[in-house]
């Protein structure tokens, strides 16, 4: 995946589009992102550089439990490229 400012914008796409509110605040997350499960929100550091952003969404991305059905089309298959790779990685561990 591309380190790029459209690729951090169509993973941002797929979190919105799941109803979830995205912000960009200070703090100390371990990991660079807090997801308040409740209300849909999720908090991902500010402060993270352009590889952060890209980076923790992916790592977050599959936690969330998105309905695919409330994707785009656009979103909906890079989501599934996404929870694709990630089971590769998983399965040659």
């Amino acid at each position: 995946m591309k380190y790029t400012q459209t690729t951090v914008d169509k993973l941002e796409a797929i979190v919105e589009e799941a109803g979830y509110v995205l912000r960009y605040e200070r703090g100390t997350f371990q990991s660079g992102y807090c997801i308040l499960e409740q209300r849909k929100v999720v908090v991902l550091n500010k402060f993270l550089q352009l590889e952060g952003r890209i980076n923790t969404l992916l790592d977050l991305i599959p936690q969330l439990g998105i309905t695919t059905e409330l994707l785009s089309e656009e979103s909906r298959k890079l989501y599934k490229e996404i929870l694709s790779k990630l089971e590769t990685e998983n399965g040659n561990q």
